[in-house]
């Protein structure tokens, strides 16, 4: 993959949109072990997605032909993207978490 076809990341892109928008957390009773599952998962694929990055980023440094610089941008901006929505998903959970200790009992 060393030419990178714009129409296929816009191709990539929509999917993942669709992909992102149709999916259903499954509902459980209980629950609590589920979320931290969950967060756990997500999690990872934040940090796999900013280790592909870092891989991406030396090969290209490196001089690979095969790794050209657009797809190390790409895979830079997606990993920035995650780790962003991530960290604004930890501060709702902060805020959530002072708002209900702030509760009287």
């Amino acid at each position: 993959m060393s030419e990178m076809n714009v129409n296929q990341v816009l191709a990539q892109m929509r999917a993942m949109s669709l992909e992102a928008g149709s999916s259903k957390v499954p509902e459980t009773g209980g629950g609590g072990a589920d979320f931290a599952a969950m967060l756990k998962q997500t999690i990872g694929a934040v940090n796999d997605t900013q280790q592909t990055s870092v891989k991406m980023t030396e090969t290209f440094e490196a001089g690979d032909t095969n790794v050209s610089l657009a797809e190390v941008m790409v895979a830079s901006q997606k990993a920035s993207v995650s780790f962003q929505a991530m960290l604004q998903v930890r501060n709702k959970l902060v805020q959530a978490y002072e708002d209900v200790m702030k509760m009287p009992m």
